[in-house]
């Protein structure tokens, strides 16, 4: 049994890289530059600070739960940090650091509100997303913040050994801490067993509030990694940056084939989904498809996703009922 589940997920994360692999050939079908080695390190680029936020994602629906928040954070964080380099003559790697400590502090809230108050995840996590961007909004006057030093351009321009772009860079370590934290360490062990038994797991002693709280606070401070890149790109503090960003994120690991009621996922289902997304998003824009298009599709991705893996589960559930009444 154990060994046909293996043979089944790796089936399921075989077809999402096919689909991956067609977009890109639909893609380059009907429009030529789109296979290009710029376009694509151009996806690439812009895909970061998706695939930065859906490995937070990644580890907060792992244990059940699920974080609407990120967008807020991320907007916040290049706010405040613009402010603190510009207003405050703060030295910007100080700048940097405050705006990223703000933002696990929120994703540490965040998990406080969840776990502690029993609010549910959706509408608390929602709501702080409000609340951060009132924040936002207030403390730069609902205006955006210029002024920052172009040098901090570099950090989403500048390419490593001449080809390879930074927030690339930042994305791959990201992945392969996160990929350790997963597969070496025990909190990430617990994460997923939190989202696949939280009763069970608590009974053996693991104390299930601070996994998830630790698994809100490292999405916060992720959205706040993203929210630097997006800082450096711009060049400006924009209250209205990360607008939308929450469901982008949300669709790439759900189309990536992590499970979201939690327990199941893994750092190539947080790169095929992000990449799905991000060539999908390219191919769009460069085709000429208006952007409310653009968002009519993607939400309809999101819902097929979810509505496939709503799917699966149900159907998991019937066989497993099936098997307990034979035995019975």
């Amino acid at each position: 049994m154990e060994r046909e589940g293996k043979v089944k997920k790796a089936v399921k994360m075989l077809s999402r890289w096919i689909a991956l692999m067609a977009i890109v050939v639909l893609m380059s079908l009907l429009e030529s530059s789109f296979s290009t080695f710029d376009n694509v390190m151009t996806i690439f680029r812009q895909t970061s600070m998706l695939t930065i936020m859906s490995v937070g994602m990644l580890f907060v629906l792992l244990t059940g739960a699920i974080d609407l928040s990120v967008s807020g954070i991320l907007s916040f964080v290049g706010v405040f940090t613009a402010l603190a380099a510009t207003k405050m003559a703060l030295p910007l790697p100080a700048a940097v650091f405050l705006g990223l400590v703000c933002s696990a502090l929120f994703g540490l809230l965040n998990g406080f509100i969840v776990t502690k108050t029993r609010i549910p995840a959706l509408i608390g996590t929602l709501a702080m997303q409000q609340v951060i961007l009132g924040i936002s909004y207030t403390i730069c006057g609902g205006k955006p913040v210029y002024g920052i030093s172009p040098s901090f351009k570099q950090i989403a321009r500048a390419m490593l050994f001449g080809i390879i772009p930074i927030p690339i860079v930042i994305t791959v370590v990201v992945l392969a801490l996160g990929e350790f934290l997963l597969k070496k360490t025990y909190l990430g062990h617990y994460f997923y067993a939190v989202g696949s038994n939280e009763e069970a797991t608590r009974l053996s002693g693991i104390d299930t509030d601070s996994v998830r709280i630790a698994a809100y606070t490292m999405n916060g401070f992720l959205a706040g990694v993203a929210g630097i890149i997006m800082l450096a790109r711009v060049n400006s503090g924009q209250p209205k940056a990360g607008s939308g960003y929450e469901m982008e994120v949300l669709t790439a690991v759900v189309v990536g084939g992590v499970r979201i009621t939690g327990g199941e996922g893994r750092i190539s289902s947080v790169i095929v989904g992000s990449l799905i997304m991000g060539f999908l998003s390219n191919g769009m824009v460069i085709l000429g498809f208006n952007e409310y298009y653009q968002i009519l599709i993607k939400g309809l991705v999101l819902l097929f996703a979810v509505g496939i893996d709503s799917m699966q589960r149900t159907g998991a559930g019937g066989r497993r009922k099936k098997i307990k009444s034979y035995k019975a």
